[in-house]
């Protein structure tokens, strides 16, 4: 594997999602955690699922920009929305899937789809989810 271009550090401390601290080592990110309503948690404080989801939608959405550049495609308006899943296995653990819905505007229908598709194959964090969860990835445009 090539040398780093960049490494994110983070520890998480305390009870982990149940109630811990996340923190970055430059100190930009702190958040408190808390295991969601939805599964049983009191809520109020994000959660690793948040954390990923957000990181992946950025990452996309920077990798989308790229792929528009490098075909000289004009991209003005544009978000990415990230849905990260977690489900319950049959053992008793846990499993992540994801959605990655693109809006975009001022493309054509064809042209979202192409751009989405090669954003997913560069997207760091798509390479590494892929062949591992389920990932579905749609193009709306608006």
């Amino acid at each position: 594997m090539s040398t780093p271009l960049y490494v994110g550090i983070a520890t998480s401390t305390g009870d982990g999602r149940a109630g811990g601290q996340a923190r970055s080592a430059d100190g930009l990110l702190d958040v408190a955690l808390a295991i969601p309503k939805e599964m049983g948690g009191p809520g109020g404080a994000t959660n690793p699922e948040q954390l990923f989801a957000a990181g992946w939608a950025s990452c996309f959405h920077s990798a989308l920009k790229a792929v528009a550049a490098q075909r000289t495609t004009a991209v003005t308006d544009s978000a990415v929305v990230a849905e990260v899943q977690v489900h319950s296995t049959p053992e008793g653990g846990f499993t992540l899937s994801a959605a990655l819905h693109v809006e975009l505007s001022d493309v054509d229908q064809a042209t979202a789809d192409e751009l989405v598709e090669a954003a997913h194959a560069i997207c760091p964090y798509s390479n590494a989810t892929r062949g591992n969860i389920p990932v579905t990835v749609d193009a709306t445009v608006a």
